[in-house]
């Protein structure tokens, strides 16, 4: 049987959860993939995320940019102009694309 020192969980410092989120951002893998590699619980990571202002992952500073930041793109169709089809596609990098269509 373990003894209770053998049977604690590892504590990091946070110096080092600012290495595994280090890892975790360079890793490009999801939260739960990298957490399962790492051995780690998500709860905690994202605890010490939230804790340290770390950088976040791909999918998540897309996220955040989007939310950060507003991109004019100009009058879509001029006053005189009656409706008519519209169609906008952002290319969000990675292989990802929003494509928006209005009728």
């Amino acid at each position: 049987m373990a003894t209770n020192q053998e049977s604690r969980r590892a504590r990091r410092s946070a110096a080092e959860w600012r290495q595994v989120l280090s890892r975790f951002v360079s890793s490009g893998l999801a939260v739960e993939a990298f957490c399962d590699r790492e051995g780690i619980s998500d709860t905690s990571f994202y605890r010490w995320r939230s804790r340290l202002g770390a950088p976040m992952g791909r999918s998540d500073a897309l996220v955040n940019a989007a939310s950060a930041s507003f991109v004019d793109v100009g009058p879509l169709q001029s006053e005189s102009e009656r409706p008519g089809r519209i169609e906008l596609t952002l290319d969000l990098g990675g292989g990802l694309q929003l494509h928006l269509v209005r009728s």
